[in-house]
């Protein structure tokens, strides 16, 4: 790890104020995997976070529209966000969602092979385009029209939307949790 945990009280005022903005969020929406120590210092890509809050609170603001404003299923949103992470080898991130994905019943089949960047044999067709979409997205480039149409007929305009973004946003925390080497806590 890079940038030492933030004890909450050696928080700068600008710190705190994230910090506590960012426990709230936590609690209502990222709760299936471990994301504090014991002291209540914030762990994954929470505390590169707090380390820059100016960019910091632009992240969190993302990421809280991203979840407040989802037109997606949560199985579509957890298999581009697994796609993503494993893509970057993101440890935290599989860590992290492969725990909200076990807690919305995925099975350790389908975890597997999208942890191991391999698609599932058992994906829904609503799936398979998700999967495909960012899996593609992933690879760089622009994205091939005939699979943009298919995204749109599938989830709509909003819904392809928030794929791109979803994408994106993930790329974005991926590349933090490497750049900062940030690691996975003990599995409970």
């Amino acid at each position: 790890m890079r940038l030492p945990l933030i004890a909450p009280a050696d928080l700068t005022v600008e710190q705190k104020a994230l910090y506590d903005h960012m426990r709230q969020g936590i609690a209502s929406n990222f709760n299936a995997f471990k994301v504090e120590r014991e002291d209540g210092a914030l762990m994954g890509p929470w505390n590169p976070w707090l380390h820059e809050p100016a960019i910091g609170k632009a992240i969190w603001d993302l990421t809280l529209a991203m979840t407040a404003n989802a037109v997606l299923p949560d199985n579509i949103r957890q298999i581009a966000i697994l796609i993503v992470g494993a893509h970057f080898n993101a440890t935290y991130e599989i860590y992290a969602h492969v725990a909200v994905a076990e807690r919305e019943g995925m099975s350790a089949e389908r975890l597997a092979a999208l942890v191991a960047d391999l698609k599932p044999t058992d994906l829904s067709k609503d799936e398979n385009v998700a999967f495909d979409f960012s899996y593609a997205l992933c690879r760089g480039g622009a994205l091939p029209e005939p699979l943009y149409r298919l995204a749109l007929a599938t989830f709509g305009q909003r819904g392809t939307n928030e794929l791109i973004y979803l994408v994106g946003l993930y790329a974005l925390v991926s590349t933090t949790l490497n750049g900062f080497n940030v690691p996975v806590p003990e599995r409970e």
